[in-house]
């Protein structure tokens, strides 16, 4: 992205190795304050005609003259009173403190980003990007004070430490190694080494739900591909242990940045490598689809998200790359999950490994939710392996379940009351205004996540039936009810009502059952052979979701399991 400042979307994006400037008169002078100016005096004319008839001083001016007319009473501004100034603008001082108050507010609705290159400077380091930012969000801060001061002609008594600046920066560098001619279009598109989140960063998306299926093509998506390095940034990740690199249209960056909350940013060194897994979110293809496909000669599995104001969610981004990890997998011989699994340990030791695997809304992060509560003065630690998607595989004989994210993409609604404050300061909050409100926070360290866990209790997350509870039941009976994947949908996607799912996971087992089939008769015959308790966790969430009268039963019974 060569341009020094981009508007569009709700969003601004800025180029700290084309435009940075170091003191607060460089800022006033600087092409990116004129066109940040320009921008809002057309959004004036729309939403507050008398801030635009101060700013083009009623008529007297076009807005490209308003814009460096103003820009150049702000630099008189900052070296001189107000009532040394001899211009138009100084003359209404109410309008000029509105005008002040309404530029700096229209700023911060903005979701603004920076990035710079580690390539262009020498002995580049994270403090290098991290200085910056936080030195450029302090000029922000201190010149719109400066500015609101000398219009009131005094001194402020309170001060906000606000993120002035940037919701976020990172770092980029380029690809060195091509691992196929047929993926060159990719090779100029920048990839992001650093990440720097000011948490809690909260977005505004556009979508609250995620929609449709992610279905299987037969073209690579590269035929088509229509990103290019000025608009397309490179998100090099770790899904489980595989590599994947996420390729997305800059007008999704929030999305795109809130994954560093999710997923194991790779590293430079990593990043050069041949990927297991491709994700393009935002092509401009025109098919309004979410499609994967899968390059056996290099054994890439690669989605891709039409660019559609539906795709401004992060269940998009998320549900595509847990797809393709999950193709993967199955094809190495594991059986992805959809649930969650944590490993409870007691104050007296006791440690149980609990899986539970279920659909959207079933009921399996509410539960483990009850269960932190109702052994709040039993429980020592709680080790989050995967909160939404994980796998089992076999070594020697003996189930395992590993995780694919460092994070967790949590409904706020699912959570108690204090939860989401408790975890605030280190959260990305996406649509706090939406009924469908949710949170990305970091979980688990990655070495965690990617370890082998031992599997004490597997169970279904059930909240479709009027029982109360956890029953351990006959393995086939339980396998049947997995496969079939009946859940009561909550309207979390776009199902409301019974529904069902083969093995309660829509990404990746409902697209390839043939893969899948034999995985699940395999890992329950394990499970059975090693002792595990296999069964169902009655939710009730389905009957009365602001009930917890069945979490809590479950949750309580969850617990004497933990203590046998």
């Amino acid at each position: 992205m060569e341009k020094k400042i981009s508007i569009s979307n709700t969003q601004v994006i800025l180029n700290y190795n084309k435009a940075y400037p170091k003191d607060r008169q460089e800022l006033l002078a600087s092409k990116t304050l004129k066109v940040f100016l320009q921008y809002f005096i057309s959004l004036q004319k729309e939403k507050n005609q008398d801030i635009y008839r101060y700013l083009t001083q009623d008529g007297k001016y076009d807005s490209e003259t308003a814009t460096e007319e103003f820009s150049h009473f702000l630099r008189l501004l900052s070296v001189f009173q107000l009532d040394e100034i001899r211009n138009d603008y100084a003359l209404d001082e109410n309008g000029l403190l509105d005008t002040i108050e309404e530029f700096y507010k229209s700023w911060r609705q903005l979701q603004r980003f920076a990035f710079m290159s580690s390539e262009t400077r020498d002995g580049f380091g994270v403090n290098t990007l991290v200085a910056m930012d936080s030195s450029l969000n302090n000029l922000f801060l201190r010149t719109y004070r400066l500015f609101e001061e000398r219009a009131m002609h005094r001194r402020n008594v309170v001060y906000r430490q606000v993120q002035a600046g940037t919701n976020a920066c990172f770092s980029v560098h380029h690809h060195r190694n091509l691992w196929d001619p047929q993926y060159e279009k990719l090779m100029d598109i920048p990839v992001i080494d650093t990440v720097m989140l000011r948490t809690p960063m909260i977005l505004h998306p556009k979508s609250s739900k995620r929609e449709g299926v992610i279905n299987e093509i037969h073209e690579n998506p590269m035929n088509y591909f229509a990103g290019d390095s000025e608009d397309w940034f490179c998100f090099p990740c770790r899904v489980g242990k595989l590599l994947c690199f996420v390729y997305f249209n800059s007008k999704y960056i929030a999305s795109a940045l809130s994954m560093a909350n999710l997923f194991e940013l790779a590293t430079r060194e990593e990043s050069e490598g041949k990927p297991d897994l491709i994700c393009i979110y935002g092509n401009p293809d025109d098919r309004n689809e979410t499609q994967f496909y899968h390059d056996e000669a290099n054994d890439i599995w690669i989605g891709c998200i039409s660019d559609h104001p539906r795709v401004e969610y992060f269940g998009y981004l998320k549900k595509m790359c847990l797809t393709l990890h999950n193709l993967a997998m199955m094809n190495r011989g594991w059986l992805p999950i959809h649930g969650a699994f944590v490993n409870i340990t007691l104050h007296d030791g006791r440690k149980k490994g609990i899986m539970l695997m279920g659909d959207s809304g079933a009921g399996k992060s509410e539960s483990i939710e009850a269960l932190k509560a109702a052994g709040k003065d039993l429980i020592r630690d709680i080790e989050v392996v995967f909160d939404d998607m994980g796998t089992i595989h076999i070594e020697d004989g003996v189930p395992y379940g590993q995780g694919t994210e460092i994070g967790a993409f949590i409904r706020l609604d699912d959570l108690d009351p204090g939860t989401p404050y408790r975890d605030m300061d280190r959260s990305v909050i996406m649509g706090p205004e939406n009924p469908n409100a949710r949170m990305v926070v970091p979980a688990s360290p990655y070495r965690v996540v990617v370890h082998n866990h031992k599997i004490d209790l597997f169970a279904y997350a059930n909240n479709y039936t009027n029982e109360f509870g956890l029953k351990q039941l006959p393995i086939e009976e339980v396998k049947e009810t997995c496969k079939l994947g009946k859940r009561m949908a909550l309207g979390t996607t776009q199902e409301v009502g019974i529904s069902t799912t083969y093995f309660a996971n829509p990404f990746g087992p409902m697209q390839k059952q043939e893969l899948c089939e034999p995985l699940i008769d395999k890992m329950f015959q394990c499970m059975k052979d090693n002792g595990i308790f296999v069964g169902e966790i009655y939710t009730h969430l389905g009957f009365d979701r602001s009930s917890r009268e069945g979490l809590d039963v479950a949750a309580k019974e969850l617990l004497d399991f933990i203590m046998k």
